[in-house]
């Protein structure tokens, strides 16, 4: 065993930032619809969208009754329909109509992978019906698989029969059509079950028109997000959340990208959207056609709930504040040409939509957007005090991106001069086009100061990468901060290893070291649905009844349980320690007078650490000691695998899981007497508060 020594003075070398470790939510591996959003119905609004393809070469074609069927054998063939006339929203036209030409019969949903019920918990359900045909009748709404029913509620039909007579009008007209009306009930579980069907059956024969089908669980956080994924977030205590993306910002064209806009108001108003990862373009498929090809943007999920899941992730530790990304009239670099000239009238409305993004998030309730944000449920300030100015555009031939972050810059702050506006470095670092963003920021902020709050930059890397350079931001200039928006540590199997965790732990020490200068960061994506994954590795792996929490995810959260205000000066010993393959940084918490030490040990064996105080003596003391470690005591050796995928001979996207899925790690706390060192098994990150 390799023996070390780190003394540790009081000498303060800067300050922390307070908000460094946050949060980036995409909708990438079903992260918001089937994941963080509680809905249980998939295409819930009969909008859904077959996309095909790859890049800019794709098909785009409706596919309306997507995930719904008819629910018996003998049920005929056009038993379910879809119209568009005089809908729920013309925003969202289409909608279900459903004929039972027997008692008894109705449709099905499949529900993402299976309506997934627990014992005892009660589920609100929703939706529009308009009757065509149903003089008699009621209607039964549940849950069942194979023949057995799970939970069922019987709703009362508002007929024609039942019509009052008030509402004719003095002449009789040749029409039995009514109006939508909105039906609510709820079911409670018998039982335990997973893969069910939500079902809605008519009791007497006759024909209904159905539209915004909706199923969430009564135990959805603000009825809106699913409990153990906010769990999971909460348990964090992100200090901000970067939202909605990404490349999802961008969107494969103009016309696709993401439009605040549209996602806020009620839900029937909100225009569904294809999702950009439902082509290629991500890791994992590499098909025409991928097993997604449906993947969606209903926007139940929308800049209201965006806003509001920064509220309810604030905690005593620290406030998470809101940091919106915007669209700046380019579609994603990666696989498209499309844009928007900047002298052109269509550009201003993209500057136009960020200055009505930050009246909705913090306008006064007389002001247009924040009175829409009032009716919503908030009329108070939502206090957003950041936004991103594009997502990880480049300058290129092509590409002016210079003169659409000026034109976003210069409104922002003509009538919002507290805004912070962060700039973009591109999806690389070490790279041309990354020394010319920094350049053109810095050049622009020598003559305002206020230019640039903070510059993102991105790199998903090699751990040896990470390793190699964790002292990438020792030498930056400090003359403008610096937001890694999107970091990840790929191994060779692209999984969630111990290797990659403790990779990027060791980076993270240098960003700590380096707290005046790193004031944002945020490893990316966030979620992956099991068996639904366009990219990995993720923080936080999920399916319908499990939360499986990564290595990664354990970094993050030693990251932030254990942060400081000051970072402390070790004089130069981390670059010796490094030699041996260990990571360190040291910080005070100026809160309870404590020394945090971090120590990323990256080696494969095993070492130990003895701390010394500046007088040269031994700690002995009382100390918190939190462990990452692999489960069974040594990290796996990582190698590539065919679950890297590039013909159209795939193999499932649950094989691909499997093959990439999380590795199995012990993270512990505890309490005991220090006697001054520390054993560091191969493969580990370890905090020690003092």
């Amino acid at each position: 065993m390799n023996s070390n020594s780190l003394t540790l003075s009081d000498r303060i070398a800067h300050e922390v930032s307070p908000d460094m470790v946050g949060l980036f939510f995409e909708d990438i591996n079903f992260a918001a619809d089937g994941g963080l959003y509680a809905e249980m119905i998939e295409n819930r609004s009969f909008e859904a969208i077959k996309s095909k393809g790859e890049n800019h070469n794709y098909v785009l074609k409706e596919d309306n009754l997507y995930a719904w069927s008819a629910n018996s054998a003998d049920a005929k063939e056009d038993a379910l329909e879809i119209s568009f006339n005089e809908p729920v929203s013309e925003k969202n036209p289409h909608y279900l109509r459903f004929t039972a030409e027997k008692d008894g019969q109705g449709f099905k949903n499949k529900a993402y992978d299976g309506i997934s019920l627990k014992k005892g918990m009660k589920y609100r359900v929703s939706f529009y019906a308009r009757e065509v045909n149903y003089p008699e009748g009621k209607l039964s709404v549940r849950v069942s698989k194979s023949g057995k029913t799970f939970a069922e509620s019987e709703v009362e039909f508002k007929s024609i029969k039942r019509r009052p007579k008030e509402w004719y009008d003095t002449i009789t007209v040749n029409c039995d059509i009514m109006e939508w009306q909105k039906y609510e009930t709820e079911l409670t579980a018998a039982d335990d079950v997973q893969g069910a069907d939500f079902e809605i059956c008519l009791t007497k024969a006759g024909c209904i028109e159905f539209d915004l089908i909706s199923m969430i669980p009564e135990d959805a956080v603000a009825g809106i997000f699913r409990k153990d994924l906010f769990e999971a977030l909460e348990n964090l205590h992100p200090a901000f959340l970067r939202f909605p993306g990404g490349c999802i910002v961008e969107g494969t064209s103009i016309m696709r990208r993401y439009q605040w806009k549209n996602t806020v108001g009620p839900l029937e108003e909100r225009k569904i959207n294809t999702s950009l990862w439902a082509v290629q373009g991500g890791n994992v498929i590499k098909a025409w056609e991928t097993p997604d090809c449906h993947y969606m943007q209903s926007y139940g999920i929308g800049f209201y709930e965006y806003f509001l899941l920064c509220e309810l992730l604030s905690s005593k530790k620290r406030p998470c504040k809101p940091l919106p990304v915007l669209n700046v009239g380019l579609a994603c670099q990666f696989r498209s040409y499309d844009l928007v000239p900047v002298d052109s009238p269509e550009f201003q409305q993209y500057v136009q939509d960020a200055l009505d993004l930050i009246e909705f998030a913090n306008g006064p309730v007389t002001s247009r957007w924040g009175k829409i944000r009032a009716q919503m449920g908030h009329p108070e300030s939502f206090n957003m005090d950041m936004i991103g100015i594009g997502n990880e555009q480049w300058e290129s031939a092509r590409v002016d991106l210079a003169p659409r972050y000026i034109a976003f810059e210069k409104a922002i702050h003509e009538k919002y001069p507290e805004i912070k506006c962060i700039g973009t470095a591109g999806p690389f670092v070490k790279h041309e086009m990354h020394t010319k963003a920094w350049e053109f920021y810095r050049s622009q902020a020598a003559k305002n100061k206020d230019f640039a709050y903070a510059v993102d930059e991105h790199y998903y890397v090699a751990p040896s990468w990470l390793y190699e350079n964790v002292s990438f931001y020792d030498d930056y200039p400090r003359d403008m901060y610096v937001f890694a928006g999107e970091y990840a540590a790929h191994d060779a199997n692209l999984s969630n290893s111990v290797e990659a965790a403790v990779a990027e732990a060791a980076m993270m020490t240098g960003m700590e070291r380096n707290g005046d200068l790193v004031r944002l960061a945020s490893y990316a994506p966030l979620f992956n649905r099991i068996g639904h994954s366009q990219w990995t590795p993720d923080m936080i792996w999920f399916d319908a009844d499990r939360v499986v929490l990564t290595p990664s995810y354990y970094v993050q959260k030693m990251f932030s349980d254990y942060s400081g205000s000051q970072a402390l000066d070790l004089n130069g010993q981390e670059k010796n320690l490094r030699q041996k393959g260990l990571y360190v940084s040291a910080v005070k918490d100026e809160k309870d007078d404590s020394t945090i030490l971090k120590i990323a040990n990256g080696s494969e064996e095993e070492q130990s650490l003895l701390l010394k105080k500046a007088d040269g003596s031994t700690y002995y003391c009382n100390a918190e000691i939190a462990r990452l470690v692999a489960a069974n005591g040594q990290a796996k050796k990582v190698v590539a695998t065919d679950a890297i995928c590039t013909t159209t001979d795939v193999m499932s996207n649950r094989e691909i899981c499997e093959k990439r899925g999380p590795e199995a790690v012990n993270y512990t706390i505890s309490k005991e007497t220090f006697d001054g060192t520390i054993n560091l098994p191969a493969k580990s990150f370890l905090v020690i508060k003092l």
